[in-house]
């Protein structure tokens, strides 16, 4: 059994990226549903100001961390985790063991013409993989969120990647995952857009450096000023608090 450590409200699951696929495989084994989800900085934030995402995330069946500031912030409050298990290097690591294994994969979010060509790309790049079936992450109202539900249910599909901006993806699969019945359910953000090559990954030295985040900010600076710049802010004063609660404990 994994520990399950405790960071700023949100329960993490300790463990390396091999130890996440050997559970990921495990799941799929079972037939029975299971969320997954991936905390960093922003989430974090945002899970401190919102409890239904926070219930959600505590609620997981495997919760990641994706940011080099997660994990630093993990060993200065004394809960080292052992990794940073990236949401865009699992969903590869995925994709790929699933064109292995056979495992049937449905990809839901972004738009039409994103999804699509992450379909066609992966197809290409596994010729085993088997595609239960794609959607866009554009729909109205409860009628239709249940018809997609419905759709992806009806697939069979093993593994469902949810690339829809946070708290809408968590939103969405702690409201269907028990109904839609997938083994393994993870929300993957902007990942279809760097696995096109539309959004540049940072290169190797930056994303171990922790400055993943800054080299998405330069490529986006309008649309990614706020969260990084003002609304991630909090996340120090977080981290602050938390120190200063465990002090209190010892």
């Amino acid at each position: 059994m994994n520990d399950r450590i405790t960071l700023m409200g949100c329960q993490v699951d300790n463990l390396t990226m091999e130890e996440t696929l050997g559970k990921v495989e495990g799941f799929i084994a079972t037939g029975l549903p299971h969320q997954h989800v991936v905390v960093n900085v922003d989430k974090l934030v945002k899970a401190s100001r919102d409890p239904e995402l926070r219930q959600i995330i505590n609620d997981c069946a495997l919760v990641n961390v994706d940011g080099m500031p997660v994990v630093w912030a993990s060993r200065l409050l004394g809960k080292p985790l052992k990794e940073r298990v990236a949401g865009v290097d699992l969903f590869e690591a995925l994709m790929r063991r699933a064109g292995e294994k056979g495992w049937r994969v449905f990809l839901l979010g972004a738009r039409e013409e994103v999804v699509s060509k992450v379909a066609e790309t992966y197809q290409r790049k596994h010729p085993r993989l088997v595609l239960a079936g794609y959607r866009n992450g554009y729909w109205k109202g409860e009628e239709e969120e249940l018809l997609v539900a419905e759709q992806i249910r009806a697939s069979r599909a093993d593994l469902l990647f949810v690339a829809i901006s946070s708290p809408k993806k968590e939103q969405f699969l702690g409201k269907y995952q028990a109904h839609m019945r997938i083994p393994f359910a993870m929300g993957v953000g902007g990942t279809f857009d760097v696995a096109i090559g539309k959004v540049k990954r940072a290169p190797v030295w930056m994303q171990k450096s922790g400055l993943e985040w800054f080299y998405r900010f330069l490529q986006e600076p309008r649309r990614m000023f706020r969260r990084y710049f003002i609304e991630d802010m909090a996340f120090i004063g977080l981290l602050i608090k938390e120190a200063f609660k465990g002090r209190q404990v010892e």
